[in-house]
């Protein structure tokens, strides 16, 4: 079988992250590792107020991982990132592997998206969609 590309955000307990950032890291690649995977990229994403309180915490540190996998083994993951504590929630999607070499890249802080200068006229759109109909 095939080994895929995913992207996970990880929602970190943050009382756990500030005891211990760097067990914090060591354990999203144990999580990672355990069901054989690699981990390409990893990052410490944000630390913000979440939008609900999750098990009580109105913070959450976010994660962000992308590590390749047998796709036989992403229910293991899951599993197991359900039963470690340090892990509040997770979203695991996979990546289309024409874009792993960006995102991985950028995730690295080894290249940038150059955003396109893009200005849209409002009134001329209007017109337009007017006239169509």
């Amino acid at each position: 079988m095939a080994r895929t590309v995913y992207e996970c955000m990880f929602i970190l307990n943050p009382n756990a992250y500030a005891k211990n950032p760097s067990g914090a890291a060591n354990t999203v690649e144990q999580l990672v590792s355990t069901v054989g995977g690699k981990i390409l990229a990893s990052r410490l994403w944000n630390e913000q107020k979440l939008a609900y309180p999750i098990n009580g915490h109105r913070k959450g540190v976010y994660w962000l991982t992308y590590f390749d996998i047998e796709s036989t083994d992403m229910l293991k993951f899951n599993r197991q990132c359900q039963l470690t504590d340090i892990v509040m929630r997770h979203l695991a999607i996979r990546i289309d592997p024409r874009l792993v070499d960006t995102l991985v890249a950028v995730a690295k802080g080894e290249r940038t998206i150059a955003m396109p200068d893009v200005q849209v006229n409002v009134e001329e759109e209007v017109e337009e969609v007017v006239e169509a109909e």
